[in-house]
């Protein structure tokens, strides 16, 4: 709340709404003023005025006039100690002997008529002008807030909208990180070894590898795949991997099948039904001779791909 004016300034000028309305505190929810603010303007000491409403008891209840707690006090301090007072309760130490009494609205307009002077009338007219223009104010203020709560809701909402799209782009460029060409020569056993498991955990759901040659190494590479994520190997009939081999993964690794085929030459991953690799050399040999691994951007191939194995 603002500072106070000085004493000639408000006698001089009551109708004076905006010099009033420093005068106005927010206390209990309300807008109220203090007894010895409005003895001030109706020129009478603060004790006269309190009397007056002793007097009349009947006409303030607590919803016209209550007493401010300490609390409710050292709130409103500030304005009071730099400010004016013709307070006869101060004592020598500049502090009231008692709480101050705080008066809403209500309670100014019945003052008016229980002082009983020209000077109660007119400053109760400033007064009322002053509650209203205050009402007013923090009406106007209120939709601003909420219009400002809104805005940031909105903001919220396109913030959060937009923070899932980039995850999209992020995650659709992590996903075809490797899209061209990769070539390794031969040596690069641990740069191959580290691309195609890059490769396997890149599976969400399912693993297919089409690869003629595979054995127990093949299965060490495929165990690295994600958790729940089943694994289809076509092969060729004379690959080195025994039932046994088989029965040994699915028991720590589930679940692998394996299907015998001679129809294809190439090798190829499939991952999850959508991504498909060509390799130049079966994946336990990787690394050992120089070979290419290369990100098919066709999804049509996936297609024809999926679709010759469904038939095998």
């Amino acid at each position: 709340m603002a500072k106070l004016k000085k004493t000639t300034d408000i006698i001089s000028a009551p109708e004076n709404t905006k010099v009033i309305e420093n005068l106005i505190y927010f206390v209990r929810g309300q807008q109220i003023m203090l007894d010895s603010d409005l003895a001030v303007l109706y020129q009478v000491e603060t004790g006269v005025l309190n009397r007056a409403v002793k007097r009349n008891k009947s006409r303030f209840p607590e919803d016209f006039c209550f007493q401010l707690t300490e609390e409710e006090n050292l709130r409103c301090q500030f304005g009071m100690s730099n400010g004016f007072s013709n307070d006869k309760t101060i004592n020598s130490h500049g502090g009231r002997r008692y709480l101050p009494y705080a008066f809403t609205e209500q309670g100014i307009s019945m003052l008016a008529a229980v002082l009983r002077s020209d000077i109660a009338v007119s400053v109760s007219i400033g007064i009322m002008r002053a509650f209203v223009e205050m009402r007013r104010f923090l009406a106007t203020n209120s939709l601003i807030l909420n219009r400002v709560n809104e805005l940031e809701v909105k903001q919220l909402e396109y913030q959060k909208n937009t923070e899932e799209k980039f995850d999209k782009v992020f995650q659709y460029i992590e996903n075809r990180a490797e899209i061209g060409q990769k070539i390794f020569f031969d040596g690069q056993v641990y740069d191959a070894f580290s691309l195609i498991t890059t490769i396997i955990k890149k599976a969400q759901k399912e693993i297919i590898l089409i690869d003629g040659y595979v054995d127990v190494d093949t299965l060490n590479i495929l165990a690295k795949k994600n958790t729940n994520v089943d694994v289809k190997i076509y092969t060729y009939s004379s690959a080195r991997l025994s039932n046994t081999d088989v029965a040994c993964f699915n028991a720590q690794y589930p679940t692998l099948t394996v299907k015998k085929t001679q129809a294809f030459h190439d090798r190829f991953i499939i991952i999850d039904e959508t991504i498909v690799y060509h390799i130049g050399a079966s994946i336990k040999d990787a690394g050992r001779k120089c070979f290419c691994i290369s990100l098919i951007t066709d999804n049509g191939v996936a297609f024809e791909l999926l679709n010759r194995l469904r038939r095998i």
